[in-house]
């Protein structure tokens, strides 16, 4: 991991981690509660995590200067916290396209700590990914196009933002 930001412990980082991995944790387990009932994961989560991505995304939406430009998007979608809970490296910062690959997960880190198939790995991770796509929804003309991930067993996990032409 890098170095951490002044101002950002390594202590805070380890407990962020830790909080999203209890998410995780609760969220894994609703789901599979919901599985033995017959519910499908992909109808109850998805829109429900899809949702919670736009409610995120008109807040990051409101503290952009300018909500078209990629580079201010960056700032709003990335804190300095979650740049170093996720080890959030920015391979493309322009005003049309914002890559970024994520090199820890720590939702990923809990369903592999409770056993998780790879299959489940994966299919958990694309539902955790709507949330991003939620967010890039509520920017008019940005779309989110998500690569390989930690969950497929990558080392990184690639987001990509772009401008729509």
């Amino acid at each position: 991991m890098s170095e951490v930001p002044e101002g950002i412990s390594r202590g805070h980082v380890e407990d962020v981690r830790k909080a999203i991995e209890h998410r995780a944790t609760w969220f894994y387990l609703l789901m599979e509660e919901g599985k033995k009932k017959g519910l499908d994961w992909e109808d109850i989560a998805r829109p429900a995590v899809f949702r919670c991505g736009c409610i995120h995304g008109e807040g990051k939406r409101s503290r952009c200067e300018n909500p078209a430009d990629l580079r201010d998007f960056q700032k709003a979608f990335a804190t300095e916290a979650s740049r170093e809970v996720f080890e959030m490296r920015f391979v493309k910062a322009t005003e049309d396209e914002l890559e970024i690959h994520f090199h820890h997960c720590p939702l990923v880190a809990a369903w592999e700590k409770l056993g998780c198939s790879r299959e489940d790995l994966a299919l958990l991770c694309d539902i955790a990914m709507d949330g991003d796509r939620g967010i890039a929804s509520k920017f008019d003309a940005f779309s989110f196009q998500l690569g390989h991930t930690i969950a497929q067993g990558f080392p990184t996990c690639i987001l990509k933002f772009s401008k729509e032409l």
